[in-house]
């Protein structure tokens, strides 16, 4: 359980800097901060997928929520205006605590109030509901009078809706259908044609429409990141719950009709299932439980299958960020089912022997611009084969789809992919970006790293010995006998070609006679992924110059800091942003192969594995401070190069979560669950198991 106390509460800075979030696993959430201030234009407490995981719109923006006791008013919401912060509710939260969801306390003149949030796994439902608590019960009249208006204690809510794409903002405008549907304990509105209606099911006792606009909502983070970030949002209704005896008022906002009276229903499946999830975690290790917990809300429906949201608030699907993913969220987790339903929904999209970058957020045409994607999968592929030995599924399902990809790229794909007649791939397009540094504002593409980036090359190896593991198991000799070929080609052109020796590590970018002596954190995959071309000694020369340059407490820098494109912060508008993304900006992603390269180096004797794995155990315990700021209980995507290493980026990233995790699991605590690939539409039984890895690891 995360909690704050008033001192966090009622400092509006600190609570602005601390955001929690609840997701559905369809691609919506629910979000803000711990005070209810909304600082982003992502913020909501319902921002629906319409076409999961993609087409969100933020509906319900916030509530606005005021205490009337004997007629004197006391307002608990915050909200930024121009030049001024009102209403200032933090003043009166005395708490708020992460058990599972985000719950906050006020108290008010002598009342503690209790409101919880959360959103409805499976639905695009978001369930808020307050309960009271008399402090002096003697101070209070046990009846409300004739009028609630007069009554002793009332609760006012004001909905404040939005009904916009999320990347988007509104403002006031006359085309708006202010129209109310209003039923026994339920209130309907679509304010725009096109968008799905919002259902407000309620216990409260006078529903009235308004139809005020609120102006002027400014959002600070969209400020400081160079965007739009003021917006008006309109209120359709107000709703009045008579507390003085019930003491309760239950809220369900959803694109479906829903009964209030079942708000205690939807909350204890919901803390059921949570707790189901938590007690399948294969570790006790603190931090390695709140990742468990986090892994969760990575998983979300696409079709009829499953996909991974890249990260919160603004990534969709990304093919790249899935396959990276996919072992530490399902596997580690014991959700190979999870992991099946994936590769299986992935690999349709295979054209051309490559995998989709991502999916849009419009239309149905995936993006096919990464030279890595396709590669990440054979990785996920063989992780899969090693937690489940499920290889009928392998054969049967993806099997050629493989063979049809290292054929592709044997041949040559889209944006000059190719194998090169030293056995190494190259990728050689103008004006894109097709590693995983990906960065590019306007045409200007920051890192494009064209030629034979040093992470590709470990890749291609990798995969084509997983190919050639996989061929000879399937009794399939020519295949496997076409990739031990080139596997022994490409290790000797690669260690002839990528060995810098005058820094004792990896080249970053080998283009014809140019190399790139940049040094970066690309270069660990060729120590971290299973199958090496390095020797032992070459291998551990990397991990040192990685460690010495790069190691931060909360990642990988990608960039040293003695280079002249160094740069220490990642902030500004969009420019100064995107050209610092990859040129020293840390990763916390990269921990998780840093610290699995630093355990196979380090494997020498037991003695020193296990000095190893002691500090591997200190790197994981600095995120433990992390899980309590920026967005909590998650791992942000990035943060400053320079000390203090501030959190930035995407708040919660499914690649920062799941390979810290893994790492964690495998490589530290030598835990993994037994995991079933055929209980589909259940958890996975899991249970602890101590000793060796989840696969062999060799350098």
């Amino acid at each position: 359980m995360i909690k704050f106390g008033p001192r966090i509460c009622r400092d509006l800075a600190a609570a602005a800097s601390r955001e929690w979030l609840e997701t559905n696993g369809l691609g919506g959430f629910a979000s803000s901060t711990i005070t209810g201030l909304n600082s982003r234009r992502y913020h909501g407490l319902l921002v629906a997928a319409t076409r999961p995981p993609v087409g969100r719109v933020v509906l319900l923006s916030k509530l606005e929520e005021t205490i009337i006791i004997d007629d004197k008013r006391y307002d608990l919401s915050v909200n930024q205006y121009p030049g001024v912060t009102h209403p200032n509710g933090h003043h009166y939260l005395k708490s708020f605590r992460l058990d599972p969801f985000p719950i906050f306390v006020y108290e008010v003149d002598g009342i503690e109030i209790e409101k919880l949030v959360f959103i409805v796994n499976g639905e695009n439902t978001t369930v808020v509901r307050y309960r009271a608590r008399w402090l002096n019960p003697w101070t209070l009249a046990t009846t409300a009078g004739p009028d609630i208006t007069a009554g002793r204690f009332v609760l006012e809510i004001r909905p404040l809706i939005a009904f916009r794409d999320y990347h988007s903002l509104a403002h006031e405008n006359a085309s708006i259908d202010p129209t109310l549907r209003l039923q026994n304990g339920l209130a309907t509105t679509r304010p725009y044609t096109g968008m799905p209606e919002l259902h407000l099911a309620h216990n409260s006792a006078e529903v009235a429409g308004t139809g005020h606009w609120y102006r002027d909502f400014e959002y600070e983070l969209e400020r400081q990141r160079g965007l739009d970030y003021r917006e008006d949002l309109f209120n359709p209704m107000v709703l009045r719950f008579d507390m003085t005896n019930d003491r309760t008022a239950d809220l369900i906002a959803s694109t479906e009709p829903r009964d209030a009276r079942h708000a205690a229903e939807y909350q204890a499946k919901e803390v059921d299932r949570r707790e189901r999830i938590e007690k399948a975690s294969p570790s006790d290790d603190p931090v390695a439980r709140s990742l468990f917990r986090a892994a969760d809300q990575y998983i979300v429906d696409r079709g009829g299958g499953k996909s991974v949201i890249a990260g919160y608030h603004w990534f969709g699907d990304w093919g790249r960020d899935t396959m990276i993913s996919l072992p530490g969220l399902t596997l580690v987790t014991g959700r190979a089912y999870v992991a099946r339903d994936i590769l299986g929904e992935f690999s349709r999209y295979v054209d051309r022997g490559m995998l989709p970058n991502r999916f849009p957020d419009e239309g149905e045409t995936p993006e096919y611009n990464t030279v890595d994607a396709s590669l990440w999968l054979f990785e996920a592929i063989r992780a899969y084969a090693a937690y489940t030995g499920d290889y009928q599924f392998i054969q049967e399902d993806l099997y050629q789809v493989l063979k049809d990809i290292i054929d592709w790229h044997i041949r040559g794909t889209r944006y000059g992919i190719r194998i090169d007649q030293d056995g190494l791939l190259s990728s050689d397009a103008d004006g894109v970006q097709l590693t995983w540094m990906d960065a590019k504002v306007g045409d200007h593409v920051v890192t494009p790293r064209r030629g034979k980036a040093v992470e590709i090359q470990a890749l291609w190896f990798n995969a084509l010995r997983v190919m050639e593991e996989l061929a000879n198991r399937f009794e399939d000799s020519t295949t496997a006998l076409g990739c031990s070929q080139l596997t022994e080609r490409a290790a000797e052109s690669f260690n002839r070609l990528f060995w810098n020796d005058e820094v004792g590590c990896l080249y970053d970018v080998v283009d014809g006679e140019n190399r790139d002596a940049s040094i970066r954190p690309n270069q660990i995959f060729a120590v971290s992924l299973p199958h090496s071309m390095l020797s032992r000694d070459r291998a551990r020369q990397v991990v040192m110059v990685v460690e010495r340059h790069l190691l931060t407490p909360y990642g990988l820098r990608s960039l040293a800091p003695g280079d002249p494109q160094y740069i220490g912060r990642y902030d500004g508008g969009v420019w100064e942003r995107d050209t610092a993304y990859h040129q020293g900006t840390v990763w916390a992603w990269l921990m998780g192969p840093f610290i699995t390269a630093y355990m196979k180096v380090s494997r020498a004797s037991q003695e020193s594995a296990e000095a190893a794995r002691s500090r591997a155990a200190e790197w994981l315990e600095y995120f433990n401070q992390h899980l309590e700021e920026a967005c909590l209980g998650h791992v942000s995507e990035i943060f400053d190069a320079d000390s203090p290493h501030s959190p930035q980026g995407c708040v919660a990233q499914a690649w920062s979560t799941a390979e810290l995790l893994r790492a964690a699991c495998e490589d530290i605590f030598n835990v993994r669950p037994v995991s079933s690939p055929h209980e589909a539409g259940q958890e996975a039984v899991t249970q602890r198991q101590r000793g060796g890895s989840s696969a062999s690891r060799t350098t």
